[in-house]
């Protein structure tokens, strides 16, 4: 029961994120933003994170879950309030950035703690539960933000938005044992320096897969608005769209549990990113909404299986007693990219055009897949835990 309660808290706050996103690009677009604006409105999501998410990570690795859970689900509430009190692109990009600290306040503790509710053998099983509510939260928030958008405007959105974030401080306030502190699974460990890490030569590739993987996601969500508004798609349709990622999300997470019998950790990331290179080659050849659907739907299935299997195995690789901060440096690496991919393809794409943006992006992530399979995470080690 306790797990099914971890992923409605999941959905609702992940609601108010994937929504906040779309309402965010679109409300600058109407404000008069160019790419290379949204594109530093997008990459503010990540700043914190990049700069903060180690020091979260540490600090979740010490106390209850639940603290460092409450404040940023409050914290995500209260920003979302911002830009209906204080309307302009300048609070955007206030938001933008404080947003992404309260985010990684909510999702380090939860990402490091999930692995071991209900005994480690279901590690993989809670690993998937999240992701399915995450991916739920990522259908819900564009639609509702899509369809509020259309009907009640640009700046009431942020209203519906931020109801989201009541039930999830109420549950955690209110169900203090609901996540433990299982970052001491393990029993406590004298922690080094966070370069350590990096240095495991199999938590360093899937770092980089897990950024990379991250980097396309996000570009899908940062330039499929601009690409739709570009040729013609209404906010809803765009909506519907980004909605297809996060229900493909959900369905692949569903059967992850099937999965893992059949392939390994490793196996499922590394084909993922693999599948996630072509729908992005396949992208800038379509302006249907249905075709563009049904690519965005094949995207959520390469991201979505990709992102637990990583979180898995940083689970099980990582020393002793250092799990949160492993995922905080997960964290620090997949902003890295966050932040500079919307910088990056916002220029591209003014430059160059779409075609260049969606092409490179593709290259990044064959090079990431190849490095996947090249290294090899021995299976035998990741199930013997």
């Amino acid at each position: 029961m306790t797990i099914y309660v971890i992923m409605l808290i999941c959905i609702l706050n992940q609601a108010a994120f994937g929504g906040s996103r779309v309402a965010v690009s679109l409300y600058a677009l109407e404000l008069g933003a160019d790419q290379i604006t949204i594109g530093a409105l997008v990459a503010l999501y990540s700043l914190c994170p990049m700069l903060l998410s180690i020091v979260i990570g540490k600090y979740a690795d010490r106390v209850a879950p639940r603290v460092p859970m409450i404040i940023g689900a409050a914290g995500i509430g209260l920003t979302l309030l911002l830009p209906p009190l204080f309307q302009g692109l300048a609070v955007l990009h206030v938001m933008a950035f404080v947003f992404g600290l309260f985010h990684q306040l909510f999702l380090i503790p939860l990402e490091a703690s999930v692995g071991g509710v209900g005994g480690v053998e279901h590690r993989a099983r809670n690993y998937a539960m999240i992701g399915m509510g995450h991916a739920a939260g990522n259908v819900l928030g564009p639609l509702a933000a899509g369809f509020s958008i259309d009907h009640i405007g640009n700046v009431q959105v942020f209203f519906v938005l931020a109801i989201f974030s009541v039930a999830p401080v109420l549950m955690l306030w209110l169900k203090p044992a609901l996540l433990p502190r299982l970052t001491r699974h393990a029993g406590a460990a004298k922690h080094g320096s966070v370069l350590e890490l990096w240095r495991v030569p199999h938590l360093r590739s899937i770092f980089i897969a897990s950024g990379i993987i991250g980097s396309a996601q996000d570009l899908f969500q940062f330039y499929l608005p601009i690409y739709g508004h570009s040729i013609g798609l209404s906010a809803s349709a765009i909506g519907s769209i980004l909605s297809a990622t996060a229900i493909a999300t959900f369905v692949i997470r569903g059967v992850v549990p099937w999965l893992i019998k059949k392939l390994s950790e490793a196996e499922i990331l590394t084909y993922s990113v693999f599948v996630a290179a072509f729908s992005f080659i396949l992208m800038p050849f379509f302006v249907n909404p249905y075709a563009l659907g049904v690519i965005a739907f094949v995207v959520g299935l390469a991201c979505g299986g990709a992102q637990p299997m990583a979180m898995s195995l940083i689970y099980v690789l990582t020393p002793h007693g250092r799990v949160a901060e492993a995922t905080g440096l997960r964290k620090t690496v997949n902003n890295t990219t966050h932040l500079a991919v919307p910088l990056i393809f916002g220029s591209v794409g003014t430059t160059f055009g779409v075609m260049a943006v969606f092409f490179s992006n593709a290259v990044i992530l064959v090079v990431g897949g190849i490095l996947m399979y090249k290294t090899r995470v021995p299976v035998t080690k990741v199930r013997s835990q």
